[in-house]
């Protein structure tokens, strides 16, 4: 498998994971944090905000996924690249909002 797809399907993972919060936050109509709040990163923006975010993330996962990739579920080292990519990334989503949210009053 060549280096790029490795690097596709780990980064599609991490889009993907990132895809679920933004979207969960948005259709149920709840602010949530995104890079185009103020302050960046650290700041709520609105429901529809965080769904179009959301949109764009899974826009990218997939074009990594499927466009630069060519991701295949029955291959379990696809899967494992991607779940890889994905677990991390909602760890570090979860780390991140548990910690903004302690700062918060």
């Amino acid at each position: 498998m060549p280096w790029h797809h490795v690097a596709a399907y780990f980064f599609g993972g991490a889009f993907l994971a990132n895809f679920a919060p933004h979207f969960i936050a948005g259709v149920s109509g709840h602010p949530f944090y995104s890079p185009f709040a103020t302050p960046p990163f650290r700041g709520l923006s609105s429901p529809a905000v965080n769904v179009l975010y959301a949109l764009f993330n899974l826009a990218v996962a997939y074009a990594l996924l499927v466009v630069v990739g060519s991701f295949e579920l029955r291959r379990v080292a696809h899967v494992a690249i991607w779940a890889a990519g994905f677990g991390l990334a909602s760890v570090g989503v979860a780390r991140s909002v548990a910690r903004l949210r302690r700062g918060s009053p």
